[in-house]
């Protein structure tokens, strides 16, 4: 198995439960355990390891930053955010830190977990396997049918003793895999998450059964609860049992969304090389992310008019909700962002994907309180036009607004085709020359009206009923302003070759149509 990384680690037990202040070697520096800290021995050579500072004050742990970098540690955890970061870096160690109230042994279990599952793919139950064989264990030591569940209710595993007695909130909750809603439950559930110990609870109705319960925790952090059904025949000691019992399912639980977590974080690297073009081998690294045969890019970004108070926040949270719609209609999906954008891959034909787009824009915006635009880019075959789909996107993207929040680059190929002429004319000297010019700036000084005649004629044809309707004037008006111009900038109109250049460039580059000129 691969070693685990400083960044990998982060990725999965980053943010508000460890933060890095500094990484003099950067973060793809191995990580290889968590030590506790022990002062009164000296420090062992633990090549990789991460030290966590037991004992130390924050601002006070510079002498033991630098016996880490002798000991040749990749960096040391400090309980505070006062630690000393400078001299973390003259001496080449990562400084990461934990909340001041957080427990040591807690943290200690948080990175043991994260480590040992280590960077490879989620497995493909999810690491639900363990957690149903721990249920039927609490439940056979206990004497109670038993249930393990998420913060959100969800149930994940479940136990499947014989002759253990069940009642309906049971059978309905492992039925839709989700605990029956209701005001009494979440009164127990607000009792349960407040308590450190098992938790004895009333049945809730008639024909129900009580329940003994206890929260699953890891460095401070919920990660769900364990229920056993108490049938009247509960062992002595099922509250031990179940305080044990806890303890491993937070240790399993850990597990799988480290397994998670980094194979998510790998899928999006994956991903990004292939959207950029700098993927070796596209088809495997697109088989590798779940994805064959014909795909789309998919591009989600906030409203750049908008007004969000922590937008890269925002941006991850936008990640999260693209990635989790994506693994509910997909299974197994990547997402990354890149400079502000959300990209995914949407496998198939395409008949569906616009209707995901937006389901997402309204889903994310309402949780996000800001606006959310989607761009799809062309449907391609294989994974070799992954990279053009996501230009398309990019593209699409450039010309959404308000009006018209979540397009697929079919739908608005005129203006992505106007927008692309724009740059490269605007880049090229010999496309930008031409009689435009001159029409405009005798515009400027004379007070008339040709380039928007023109524009109007152009669009309209060249039939002059037509241009006088665009311009609501009468069509002898339109004939003298051409003539008019003929003659006092020297515009050949006879030319087709001239007039579909000067056509192209009052569009494209004065950006002049029939509507806004």
């Amino acid at each position: 198995m691969d070693a685990c990384t400083l960044g990998d680690l982060l990725d999965v037990v980053g943010g508000a439960a460890l933060r890095l202040h500094t990484a003099p070697a950067g973060q793809a520096v191995p990580v290889t355990e968590a030590v506790l800290y022990d002062g009164r021995l000296p420090l062992p050579r633990l090549p990789g390891a991460l030290l966590l500072a037991v004992g130390v004050p924050a601002a006070e742990a510079g002498p033991l930053l630098r016996a880490a970098a002798e000991a040749g540690l990749t960096g040391v955890v400090v309980r505070g955010a006062d630690g000393p970061a400078g001299e973390a870096e003259a001496h080449g160690v990562a400084l990461l830190s934990v909340a001041e109230d957080a427990a040591w042994h807690h943290v200690h279990l948080l990175l043991a977990s994260a480590l040992a599952a280590g960077p490879a793919a989620a497995p493909a139950d999810g690491g639900l396997g363990d957690l149903f064989a721990l249920a039927d264990a609490i439940a056979t030591a206990t004497g109670g049918a038993t249930a393990i569940e998420d913060p959100r209710q969800r149930i994940l595993a479940y136990s499947t003793v014989a002759g253990q007695p069940v009642d309906e909130d049971r059978r309905q909750g492992i039925l839709g895999r989700q605990v029956p809603p209701s005001a009494e439950n979440t009164e127990q559930y607000r009792r349960l998450f407040a308590a450190d110990r098992p938790l004895r609870l009333p049945a809730l109705s008639d024909g129900d059964l009580p329940r003994l319960a206890m929260p699953v925790r890891a460095g401070g952090e919920t990660l769900g609860s364990v229920w056993v059904i108490d049938g009247g025949s509960l062992a002595d000691d099922a509250e031990a049992t179940l305080a044990q019992g806890a303890s491993t399912a937070a240790l399993l639980l850990l597990r799988a969304r480290a397994a998670r977590e980094l194979a998510r974080h790998r899928g999006g690297e994956l991903l990004r090389r292939l959207l950029d073009g700098t993927a070796p081998d596209p088809a495997t690294a697109a088989e590798r992310l779940g994805v064959t045969g014909p795909a789309r890019v998919a591009a989600f970004v906030l409203d750049s008019a908008a007004d969000v108070p922590d937008a890269e926040r925002t941006a991850l949270r936008l990640l999260d909700a693209v990635r989790l719609s994506c693994e509910a209609r997909y299974g197994r999906h990547a997402g990354v962002l890149v400079d502000g954008v959300v990209y995914a891959v949407l496998p198939g034909p395409g008949e569906r994907h616009r209707r995901l787009a937006e389901d997402i824009v309204a889903r994310a915006g309402q949780a996000l309180r800001a606006p959310v635009r989607a761009a799809l880019g062309e449907v391609v075959p294989d994974a070799a036009g992954l990279a053009d789909s996501r230009a398309d996107a990019d593209l699409v993207l450039r010309v959404l607004d308000a009006r018209l929040p979540v397009a697929a680059v079919d739908e608005v190929r005129a203006r992505v085709v106007l927008l692309r002429l724009a740059e490269v004319m605007g880049e090229r000297r010999e496309l930008r020359a031409g009689a435009w010019r001159r029409v405009l700036a005798y515009d400027a000084e004379h007070g008339t009206e040709y380039a928007r005649t023109l524009v109007c004629w152009f669009d309209a044809g060249c039939d002059m009923a037509g241009a006088a309707r665009l311009l609501a004037v009468h069509p002898n008006t339109c004939r003298y302003r051409l003539r008019q111009l003929q003659q006092h900038v020297g515009v050949d109109l006879d030319d087709p070759g001239e007039r579909l250049v000067l056509w192209l460039q009052l569009r494209v580059l004065a950006g002049l149509s029939p509507a806004t000129s």
